[in-house]
């Protein structure tokens, strides 16, 4: 593989991370749930 294809490859996975995240930010039980979570961990 050449560089180019290497950096090409990461900056897709990269974004392909970040629109995942994204998209479960969008979803509000996964935001309670995430709350919840942090909000027992230091309990």
């Amino acid at each position: 593989m050449t560089v180019r294809t290497r950096k090409l490859l990461a900056y897709g996975a990269a974004l392909a991370v970040l629109l995942g995240v994204f998209l479960l930010y969008t979803r509000p039980q996964i935001m309670v749930t995430l709350a919840e979570q942090i909000w027992f961990c230091f309990r």
